[in-house]
């Protein structure tokens, strides 16, 4: 869709937005609006609320943000060795959906320090590589998550509890275009629960909401629905497909969602009852639970799902969600929502109007007509 689109490095968000000036907070990004076929339109993200109606319903990812990178040695126990920074991505259960005893064990990505506090690509690997970690922990590399891609490995953990190794001596997974370390609070969104699991990298479509402008969508009777899927690490390559990740849709959620669908297949005219997902993983989760006649149904557990053009959504209506890189798989997905060539004027508007793009960057709100 955008493969063919170039995004200046300077639109690369450095810092979050109450960083930029004084006075500002969290909603200070702008909105791109693709509606139908229509034009983008342009507008602050504070003004969300007078761009939905009363009866549309916000699905939110409420998973928090780990402090997921922690600094290790690829090395012989000596004191020497290969600077590291593992990203913790996935905590496999008791069993892995690919039906292999994986108890104890992490998807994991094995990054290089850049010297400027960020990282680079790796090579992934070898098999049997011993990386020690922080307070005697040691991780043992033992196969790709996928045979066909050697960046994500299964690594065993012993020595240390992962959870209490990223309390200690985690950081939030930081890349090389922002300008500095920023601490975990600046990774958490305002949906974000306290509990098991957790993402590796912040389900980014949801930083800009503030208490206040979630009080206004309430008052203006917009309902927020929670999900979760905690997601992995993001640094894929070109075109390559999300892995499995756990996800859950809560009963309340899935009857609302049906509730409203129904409610507004018996309306007459009026533009409330949509179902907006906030961020591709929201997306991800809700369409997991949804059936072939577009019944959400709870459930939980590993998803694996694509979505993509050819299969389509089921349940979203709409979707609000940060502005990706030509290369990334998401695009797949918000092809599914709306037309390519809908997408591609809005790409071109984003670069053109000097939009942001990542996770503190601006917004795009893609609606039906």
């Amino acid at each position: 869709m955008t493969a063919a689109l170039r995004v200046p490095q300077e639109l690369s968000a450095g810092v979050p937005a109450e960083q930029r000036g004084p006075g500002l907070d969290r909603d200070a990004v702008r909105l791109l609006v693709s509606r139908g076929t229509a034009e983008p339109g342009h507008h602050d993200f504070g003004a969300l609320p007078e761009l939905l109606a009363a009866g549309d319903v916000l699905i939110v990812n409420t998973s928090r943000t780990l402090p997921a990178a922690v600094d290790g040695r690829v090395g012989d126990g000596r004191g020497r060795g290969e600077p590291v920074v593992v990203h913790f991505s996935t905590r496999a259960d008791r069993w892995h959906p690919a039906g292999r005893a994986m108890a104890g064990h992490w998807a994991v990505e094995l990054r290089s320090p850049d010297g400027r506090g960020s990282t680079r690509p790796r090579a992934g690997g070898p098999a049997g590589a011993v990386v020690r970690l922080p307070g005697g922990g040691r991780l043992v590399l033992e196969a790709p998550v996928d045979p066909g891609s050697a960046r994500l490995w299964w690594a065993r953990v012993t020595g240390v509890g992962v959870p209490e190794l990223m309390r200690r001596h985690g950081r939030p997974i930081r890349y090389g275009y922002t300008e500095r370390d920023q601490p975990l609070a600046a990774y958490q969104t305002v949906f974000a629960l306290d509990g098991p699991g957790g993402s590796a990298e912040m389900p980014s479509a949801a930083r800009p909401f503030t208490a206040e402008l979630v009080t206004r969508l309430v008052s203006k009777g917009v309902q927020c629905a929670p999900v979760s899927l905690h997601t992995g690490v993001a640094s894929a390559e070109a075109f390559e497909p999300p892995y499995p990740e756990r996800f859950v849709v809560p009963p309340a959620t899935a009857w609302l969602v049906n509730a409203v669908r129904a409610r507004r297949r018996t309306a007459q005219g009026g533009t409330g009852g949509r179902i907006v997902a906030v961020g591709t993983t929201a997306v991800r989760a809700l369409e997991s639970a949804a059936g072939a006649d577009g019944r959400v149904r709870a459930a939980a557990g590993w998803t694996d799902l694509v979505v993509t053009p050819r299969r389509g959504v089921r349940a979203v209506d709409g979707l609000l969600t940060g502005l990706h890189e030509p290369t990334a798989s998401h695009l797949l997905m918000l092809e599914a929502v709306a037309d390519a060539d809908v997408l591609r004027r809005a790409y071109a508007a984003a670069v053109e109007r000097r939009y942001l793009w990542h996770e503190f960057g601006d917004l795009h709100l893609v609606l039906p007509d």
